[in-house]
């Protein structure tokens, strides 16, 4: 049998493109995202729901659950569009740092 040699070996494994601190990046911002996108739709609905449309502005129950879920509908979309800019990014960065390697 032929043996191969160190450099061999180290050419047929395939390349680690992310270490783990990356990757721990990675799963602390989605962790963070999914926390921001239970929380702050259900409480902005609540919240403005309560507040805001019954009480400062005197709604009617049904009334101020449909604007209250406009408010929660947009606050999922904000959400949504803060973790595609933060996981762009971060991405980006990944990868510029992987290129200049």
């Amino acid at each position: 049998m032929e043996r191969l040699d160190k450099a061999a070996l180290n050419a047929m494994q395939p390349p680690e493109f992310r270490n783990e601190n990356s990757l721990a990046s990675t799963l602390k911002t989605l962790l963070f995202f999914t926390a921001l996108m239970i929380t702050v739709p259900i409480g902005l609905y609540f919240t403005t729901k309560s507040y805001v449309f019954e009480g400062a502005l005197g709604m009617s129950n049904r009334d101020s659950y449909f604007y209250a879920a406009i408010v929660a509908v947009v606050a999922v979309h904000v959400v949504l569009a803060l973790f595609v800019y933060v996981a762009w990014n971060e991405g980006s960065r990944q990868w510029r740092e992987g290129k200049q390697d």
